[in-house]
């Protein structure tokens, strides 16, 4: 059964499945937009991005970024393994890094992570006392867990994520995982190869 690629992204020989997303930080909406446009060309077609929060739960960005920062969640028609969480991420900095300014500040802050049935994990750069190590200087931080149809936070979590404001657009990026898992379970191998995605 061939599905078509714009349902579907799917990276072969997957372990854990997984779908990618990113939360972004950013005050110019122009240059958000560039990024999402230079996410997509790694990662493919988005299917979702929520409408922007503003991002009022520390002023740690604001020198370097401004002070009207707002966060949007970003997600990628792709199904990945999990075990490519540390490539994900490495490929968001080089996007980071491209799009800062003539002063060397960032335009765009891309926290990159992804979504099983039953969490929300983000990569980090950041070495913390609960996040897992992966490999060459990253690590992976759970942010939050799903239970009892909805999600809820931990005690590391980042305040914006564990004040709720991002509950409703991760319980339908989920369900948007759930559909691609089960187009999955619809396939073979043999049938799969039209939907290979490296990106």
């Amino acid at each position: 059964m061939r599905l078509p690629t714009k349902i579907i992204d799917v990276v072969c020989e997957m372990k854990e499945p997984v779908k990618l997303f990113a939360a972004i930080l950013y005050e110019n909406s122009g240059l958000l937009d560039k990024a999402v446009e230079l996410l997509m060309e790694k990662w493919g077609e988005t299917d979702f991005i929520s409408e922007p929060q503003p991002f009022n739960v520390t002023d740690y960005y604001e020198k370097e970024m401004g002070k009207s920062l707002k966060r949007v969640l970003v997600s990628f028609r792709t199904i990945g393994d999990a075990s490519l969480l540390e490539t994900w991420k490495r490929e968001s900095i080089s996007i980071e890094n491209y799009l800062k300014d003539s002063n060397g500040n960032r335009a765009v802050n891309i926290d990159t992570g992804y979504i099983d049935f039953d969490k929300i994990v983000l990569a980090s750069t950041k070495r913390g006392p609960y996040k897992i190590y992966l490999k060459d200087g990253m690590w992976a931080d759970m942010v939050l867990h799903y239970e009892k149809g909805s999600y809820s936070p931990f005690i590391w979590s980042f305040a914006d994520f564990k004040d709720g404001r991002y509950i409703k657009d991760c319980l339908h990026i989920r369900e948007l995982y759930k559909k691609g898992r089960k187009l999955l379970q619809q396939t073979t191998p043999s049938s799969q190869e039209p939907l290979y995605s490296q990106q």
